[in-house]
């Protein structure tokens, strides 16, 4: 009997080991809403990063501070962000090819359109 909870108990272990890995993995699109504060790239229309995340810090692109921003509409998968400074608002893609690889507990919310670095410190990885 202890052996066999022993056995379901190490067998549901590394099930929902497996399944936090691969959502962790496939994690690339935000849940983002009319009002939502984000963090993203003030590069400009130009840059091909088109980060957005939940924390402050350098630019997956890495040229310059990300910029606190609020959600003013989303349409499908774009959200458009209007932060202080800015004469009109800019879209940001909310599905990226990279996202934070900071694991299951991630609070970062990170996605780019190129790899770099998170605002954690860690390496942006390929969405799957």
């Amino acid at each position: 009997m202890r052996r066999t909870i022993l056995i379901s108990t190490m067998i549901l272990t590394m099930a929902l080991a497996v399944v936090s890995l691969s959502f962790a993995a496939t994690k690339g699109k935000l849940d983002v809403k009319v009002g939502d504060p984000f963090y993203v790239c003030t590069c400009g229309e130009g840059c091909p990063c088109n980060a957005i995340s939940r924390n402050p810090g350098k630019c997956a692109c890495g040229h310059d501070d990300m910029v606190k921003a609020t959600v003013t509409k989303v349409e499908g998968d774009v959200a458009y962000f209007k932060a202080e400074g800015w004469d009109k608002e800019r879209p940001f893609k909310t599905v990226g090819k990279y996202t934070c690889a900071c694991g299951p507990g991630c609070k970062c919310d990170t996605i780019s359109q190129t790899p770099g670095k998170c605002p954690c410190g860690k390496e942006l990885k390929k969405v799957k």
